[in-house]
C-alpha cells in the first residue's frame, strides 16, 4: 500500500531531471547547437509557431547553425524572432538561409553560463526534495491513519531517502558534464 506513494513520486523526480536537460540544452556552450534555437517561436502567418516546424535546422561546423525555412515567405520573422530572442547572436540572412555564427565565449560569459547551470541545478534539487516531502507526508498520514506500521513506514521513508539520492546525484552528474563543457576552451 505505501509503495503506492513511492511509486507516484519517482516519475515526477525523473519529470524534474527531464525539464532540467531541457533547460540545459538552451544553455550555449562554445559549440553550435540546434537546441539554441529550436525553442524560439516565429510569427508564422499570425501563429506563434516553434523554429523547428517552420525550417530545417542543422549544424554543418562547430561554430555554424543554418536554418533553412520551408517557406522563403517566413525569412524575415525567423530574422526577427532571433534578433528578439536572448541567445545574444545576429543571424545573417543569405537569400534562402539564415545564418548564426556562434562565437567563442569569453572568459567572464562562460562563468555566467555556470553561475546559470548552477542556479537551475538547484532548482531541480528543491524540486526533487519536495517531492520528498511530499511522499514523507504522505506516509505519516497512513501512519497515523493506522494503516501502516511504524516499521513499515521506517522502511519506506529509507526507501524514498536513497529514492531522493540517487536523483540528486544523476542531477549533480549532468551539472558537472555541463560546467564542464561550457568551460571547455
Amino acid at each position: 500500500m505505501t509503495h503506492e506513494a513511492l511509486i507516484a513520486i519517482e516519475p515526477k523526480m525523473q519529470r524534474a531531471m527531464e525539464a532540467m536537460e531541457r533547460d540545459f540544452a538552451g544553455i550555449r556552450t562554445g559549440r553550435a547547437s540546434t537546441a539554441l534555437v529550436e525553442r524560439i517561436t516565429v510569427d508564422y502567418y499570425g501563429t506563434q509557431t516553434p523554429l523547428n516546424q517552420v525550417a530545417g535546422i542543422s549544424t554543418p561546423d562547430a561554430h555554424l547553425i543554418v536554418i533553412q525555412p520551408w517557406d522563403r515567405s517566413v525569412l524575415s520573422a525567423i530574422e526577427k524572432a532571433i534578433t528578439k530572442s536572448d541567445i545574444g547572436i545576429m543571424p545573417n540572412v543569405d537569400g534562402t538561409v539564415v545564418r548564426l555564427n556562434v562565437p567563442p565565449l569569453t572568459e567572464e560569459r562562460r562563468r555566467d553560463m555556470v553561475k546559470q547551470v548552477r542556479r537551475r541545478t538547484e532548482q531541480a534539487r528543491v524540486e526533487v526534495r519536495n517531492h520528498r516531502r511530499d511522499a514523507a507526508d504522505q506516509l505519516k498520514k497512513e501512519l497515523r491513519d493506522g494503516g501502516l506500521g511504524e516499521d513499515e513506514e521506517h522502511r519506506e521513508l529509507e526507501s524514498l531517502q536513497k529514492l531522493t539520492d540517487h536523483h540528486i546525484e544523476a542531477i549533480d552528474a549532468r551539472a558537472d558534464r555541463k560546467e564542464a563543457e561550457i568551460l571547455e576552451v
